[in-house]
């Protein structure tokens, strides 16, 4: 399993300690499935190669999707966003797959955890 990726099932993703960037898409679908489950996949992969990738958290419902990537800083979110591969999904999506979206950059400044299963 790749540390990067291995969460889309829920587990919160550890990042390191801030400050950091977090790349936020909220989106809700189209009814069109054609190639999109393949291309989140090969996206998701990609973006665990590239240079300043922290990790990735992510939840979709039927009407609401959010996923939120994590990235050391904005180079890194920059290059990212030129990729020619990422760029080819970009234009899908608004074609196909998205109804609307947004996206919003972060700068995390602080973070906290709780965890229930470990309090004392």
């Amino acid at each position: 399993m790749n540390r990067k990726t291995d969460n889309l099932n829920g587990i919160f993703r550890e990042t390191p300690e801030p400050p950091y960037y977090a790349v936020i898409f909220t989106s809700e679908r189209t009814d069109v499935d054609d190639g999109y489950a393949e291309t989140a996949q090969r996206m998701l992969e990609l973006a665990a190669q590239q240079p300043g990738f922290l990790g990735i958290d992510s939840a979709r419902d039927d009407a609401l999707g959010i996923t939120v990537s994590y990235w050391k800083d904005l180079a890194s979110i920059d290059e990212w966003r030129r990729h020619s591969e990422h760029l080819e999904a970009q234009q899908r999506g608004r074609e196909e797959w998205y109804r609307r979206y947004t996206l919003r950059i972060a700068r995390v400044e602080r973070s906290k955890k709780f965890d229930a299963d470990n309090a004392t």
